[in-house]
């Protein structure tokens, strides 16, 4: 064969699963899709589980490049990607039949679909060498044995990672040294209403990976500000101060910290969409949601109801087996927020009671995020528990059910990640919080500390 410098990329199903349409996202280079990922697809397409959706997507965009008069021969060659928006892939599509492939020295055993996908892999590379052969596979043990097995190159699926590592995660607010006003020369301060707005250069500020609704504060003073918007050479940020935000109140509900007033701030606001809340567990994130969904709703009445989701383990992904209604099925994935509930009315003559009370008041319903889809959800806060369990498709899935005048918060815990293929820098999680840091109707906030109790906090830091 001729010298080739593309790539030629062997997909392992649960990338397409990851992402269904991952077969455009290798640019140049060609993309080989063993039959054993095929037979796949198929067993996972007819089961009742949310994943049966993806994998008959992947099959689909399979079929819209191989399908019409494509002939046998055409499909083991490789056909041509067709242009697609928002993505450049120029590369071919093939299918190989690894059924047809017999067993060779030094081949995995050819009963397991791992091993036939390892097989092809390392079959493609021989065959086509010195042309790079890479496998690509969620599965960390796999990819342990395909490197055993003598594959050169093998990666996991990292086209909608957007960081290399989690410390860079954005937090949603910097902090400066010392006193913030020591680092300016000139502000400019205006007056909009009850808004205190200061102009400041951003050469003074000496950092220019400042975004809109990021939070500042700094080490001496007590200032805080939110930057509203950023041009070439000025920022302009709203002063919040750190007093102010310690004295928000929400449901009888006070920050501890000034990392819970900011995030408390940008859940009061009614021009701020989505609200991210992450940090460890036990830093508020639940508690400071449902104050502030139920200051709206009940207090307020901005908004009709709330409704609360989560993703179910995959153990129960079904949640059938559960008895009641849909509600009452969700009922025990959903404890956190039945028990933030119980905390805020603990002290109440009948506790029991006001929380039925409230349930129906605010309209607070259970919802599964299996039956999400295709919702267009209208004038409700939306709270999704426990996203750092949901890839980026499915956050995006439940991000676009949003309708007008709803407010979705996004909370959760990065070091508790319960999915198979899931990372902390893979997570939905952490996608989201990179794609929206320059949304403007979008604030993010990492809680920094845990307030639940002292020995919350001392697992958090030495387990």
């Amino acid at each position: 064969m001729e010298q080739d410098d593309r790539k030629l990329f062997v997909l392992d199903t649960n990338v397409l699963l990851h992402e269904p349409l991952a077969i455009y996202s290798f640019k140049e280079h060609d993309v080989i899709v063993p039959m054993t990922v095929l037979e796949e697809l198929d067993q996972i397409k007819d089961r009742k589980r949310d994943v049966s959706r993806d994998a008959r997507v992947a099959i689909r965009a399979l079929e819209d490049t191989l399908g019409g008069e494509t002939t046998p021969e055409q499909i083991i060659a490789g056909v041509p990607l067709p242009a697609r928006e928002g993505h450049e892939a120029t590369g071919t599509l093939a299918i190989f039949p690894d059924h047809q492939l017999e067993m060779s020295t030094g081949g995995l055993p050819g009963d397991h679909n791992d091993n036939r996908i390892i097989n092809t892999a390392l079959h493609l590379q021989k065959l086509h060498a010195p042309r790079p052969v890479v496998l690509v596979t969620k599965d960390i043990n796999m990819r342990l044995k395909a490197k055993g097995a003598g594959i050169k190159l093998v990666e996991d699926y990292r086209t909608d990672q957007l960081i290399d590592d989690i410390r860079f995660l954005t937090k949603g607010f910097h902090q400066f040294e010392g006193n913030f006003w020591e680092h300016l020369e000139k502000v400019s301060t205006t007056r909009h209403g009850r808004q205190t707005i200061h102009e400041v250069p951003l050469k003074d500020l000496e950092d220019d990976h400042l975004y809109i609704n990021q939070y500042l504060i700094d080490e001496e003073s007590d200032f805080c500000g939110r930057v509203i918007s950023k041009d070439d050479t000025h920022l302009h940020i709203v002063d919040l101060g750190r007093s102010r935000l310690l004295n928000l109140e929400a449901w009888g509900i006070r920050p501890k910290n000034v990392y819970q007033g900011m995030a408390l701030q940008a859940l009061l606001d009614p021009d701020i969409d989505m609200v991210i809340l992450t940090g460890p567990a036990g830093c508020g994130k639940t508690l400071l949601a449902m104050a502030a969904a139920l200051e709206l709703v009940v207090e307020r009445n901005q908004y009709d109801k709330v409704i609360v989701t989560r993703n179910t383990p995959e153990i129960a992904e079904s949640i059938g087996f559960l008895p009641g209604t849909e509600e009452e099925k969700m009922a025990p994935w959903l404890a956190a927020i039945t028990d933030t509930l119980e905390v805020l009315h603990k002290n109440d003559v009948n506790p029991h009671g006001s929380m039925n009370y409230i349930m129906e008041k605010a309209n607070i319903q259970f919802k599964s995020i299996n039956f999400m889809r295709g919702r267009s959800i209208q004038n409700a806060i939306v709270l999704l528990d426990e996203c750092q369990n949901l890839t980026a498709s499915q956050i995006k899935t439940m991000i676009t059910r949003m309708g007008e005048g709803t407010k979705l918060i996004c909370s959760g815990n990065l070091a508790q990640i319960d999915s198979n293929y899931l990372t902390a820098v893979t997570s939905g999680l952490t996608y989201i919080v990179e794609r929206f840091k320059n949304f403007e109707g979008s604030a993010n906030v990492y809680l920094n500390g845990v307030v639940r109790s002292r020995l919350a906090e001392f697992a958090e830091e030495h387990l």
